[in-house]
């Protein structure tokens, strides 16, 4: 099930144990801003959601709710490192299925 903009803001943020606060700083706005986007009071501008792309390393598509694929840059592993993710996301698969 795809999420909303406004809920993807916010399970981005807490998947990687982030404030509000935080990730305010981070995006060089206010607190009341990324309330605003997580309650759904307001739309993050066009530039928001690219800088917020970047900074989750997700794509824009993923943060709107337009697909509920996640991707990983593993550009800058080595081709073992590769190897290794592959395997742990095969094993992760393997266990959703299960849980099915």
């Amino acid at each position: 099930m795809k999420n909303s903009l406004n809920e993807n803001i916010k399970i981005l943020r807490t998947q990687i144990g982030m404030s509000q606060v935080d990730l305010a700083k981070a995006l060089h706005v206010s607190k009341q801003c990324v309330s605003n986007w997580e309650n759904d009071n307001i739309q993050p501008s066009v530039e928001m959601l690219i800088k917020m792309a970047d900074f989750f390393h997700v794509s824009i598509d993923y943060i709107l709710g337009r697909n509920a694929t996640q991707s990983i840059d593993a550009s800058s592993l080595t081709d073992e490192q590769y190897t290794h993710v592959r395997m742990i996301v095969k094993d992760f698969s393997i266990l959703n299925d299960k849980d099915k």
